[in-house]
């Protein structure tokens, strides 16, 4: 199969696992955020400062080296994984140890049990990581995808059930554990990996040096988001904490549903052309045009219902969460340029100059939510809102100086989202002007216009409009369309 098929069918086979997965999790969210508080939320959010960075320690970044090396053999599965499994261990003791400090700083005990169950990870964790690695480097997406939903599925269930049986922040604590469980059960079916335990200097050299570049630089993007975090359950408590994550949930939604699965997929195929710099160009620049026209409508959308849906699928608890929700959707238009061009970089090696964009716009995000938190949930929305601006770029003049390319090609790649999010916008203006009393009277039937209309002046337009950067995909959509009603004709004859 030729690179571009494989592009297709993975991105098409990670966007249906993803977007999949998405999608139940944000049916099972809105349950839990009906059975539980925003505290209970803002607690694991709290935890996560510590047990998301030993995480990123201890994979090391082999993951991802696995999948980039031109060349890999069982001894780089086993060795790696040796590695992984010694600092698994390791990692989960200093939990235990570190447990009752950390419930001190914080002044709350639970946390020292709810770490205890969330070190437990870090023991499965070595074995998903290979397989997952093993999967992606052979380009197997559909059995990713056939994993993720699995795991999704069955650890969303567990959450719902233990919090309806009032089991309170220890559902969603419990329901990471069972979701550990269930992805290693699965990967194990669907992978012919048996890692077996191989101490192996030669692949500790092969793997370490990149793999410490894409620690350090996982680590410096948790330390950015997670020093938030720590401001926020400090400073304000968790239920502050768990309404804010509520409104960046909600507003990287669109984003997180279709960007991984593309991001998987294109650095797989970077990697392979990395020597080919128009190739290279192509690859990203193709994959922002296509994030974007996939990604804006969505944004564009939620900017105008943001209090309604919350309302609606969550309940009056959560809507302070709606105007920060809408100020951190605005950087979801960035993060469509942001993570392809972070590809790129990776796959060209240059993860030094990533990792500085990295700190540079970390330091000035934390500084930022310093200043907003006066102002309240919207004050360090804008302060997060700014630090993405800057981020992007920074990650865009990186990729300037790693490859020959100007900022029209960047302006060309967007123009196609540009046009079809404007004519979307004015169209939304427009509906908004004559049914602007059902926003508070009916919000329901406000919500459900807004998008039906919406949705429909969006499609017509992407479909039928003569942009010709985006031929081949209409063409692709009105073909599936048309093989569907014809299917859909002989079924009824």
């Amino acid at each position: 199969m030729a690179l571009g098929q494989q592009i297709r069918s993975g991105v098409a086979w990670l966007m249906f696992g993803n977007t999949g997965g998405q999608a139940l999790q944000f049916l099972f969210g809105i349950a839990l955020a009906r059975l539980l508080v925003p505290a209970d939320f803002g607690m694991i959010a709290t935890i996560q400062i510590l047990t998301g960075i030993v995480s990123l320690v201890s994979s090391g970044g082999m993951g991802q080296s696995l999948i980039r090396v031109k060349h890999a053999d069982v001894n780089d599965f086993n060795g790696v994984f040796t590695i992984q499994l010694g600092l698994g261990s390791l990692v989960c003791a200093a939990i235990f140890l570190i447990a009752p400090w950390f419930a001190r700083f914080f002044g709350n005990p639970i946390y020292v049990d709810l770490l205890a169950i969330s070190a437990l990870n870090f023991l499965l964790r070595p074995f998903a990581i290979v397989r997952s690695a093993w999967l992606n480097r052979e380009m197997q997406f559909r059995k990713a995808a056939a994993a993720n939903l699995t795991t999704t599925a069955v650890s969303g269930i567990s959450c719902i059930g233990l919090a309806a049986a009032g089991m309170g922040v220890w559902s969603l604590s419990l329901g990471g554990l069972i979701a550990a469980l269930t992805n290693n059960v699965v990967l194990y079916q669907l992978t012919p990996l048996r890692p077996k335990l191989l101490l192996d200097a030669q692949v500790a050299r092969r793997h370490g040096a990149f793999g410490f570049n894409i620690t350090m630089l996982d680590v410096i993007a948790h330390v950015r988001g997670q020093s938030v975090n720590l401001i926020l359950s400090k400073l304000a408590g968790p239920a502050f904490l768990g309404l804010f994550n509520k409104a960046e949930s909600l507003a990287t939604m669109p984003n997180r549903m279709i960007t991984p699965a593309t991001g998987q997929v294109v650095y797989r195929a970077l990697s392979k052309v990395s020597d080919d710099v128009d190739q290279s160009k192509y690859i990203m620049y193709r994959s922002i045009t296509l994030l974007s026209v996939y990604v804006f409508p969505f944004l564009v959308g939620f900017l105008w219902t943001a209090e309604q849906l919350i309302l609606l699928l969550y309940g009056e608890k959560w809507l302070p969460a709606a105007e920060p929700a809408r100020i951190l959707a605005i950087g979801g238009f960035f993060l469509t340029t942001l993570r392809p061009c972070a590809r790129l970089l990776e796959a060209q090696n240059r993860v030094p100059q990533e990792m500085l964009a990295e700190a540079i716009a970390g330091a000035f995000g934390v500084i930022a939510c310093f200043i907003g938190l006066r102002w309240g949930l919207a004050g360090v929305a804008l302060a997060l809102l700014s630090a993405h601006v800057l981020h992007t770029l920074l990650m865009y003049a990186a990729v300037c100086r790693a490859i020959p390319t100007r900022v029209t090609d960047l302006f060309r790649a967007l123009a196609p989202a540009a046009v079809l999010s404007g004519l979307l916008l004015a169209s939304l203006a427009v509906l908004n002007s004559q049914i602007v009393h059902l926003r508070t009277s009916s919000p329901s039937i406000y919500l459900a216009a807004m998008i039906a209309v919406g949705g429909l002046v969006y499609a017509l337009a992407f479909l039928f409009l003569p942009l010709r950067a985006l031929t081949s995909e209409a063409a692709r959509w009105r073909n599936a369309a048309s093989s569907a009603v014809a299917r859909l004709r002989r079924r009824r004859k």
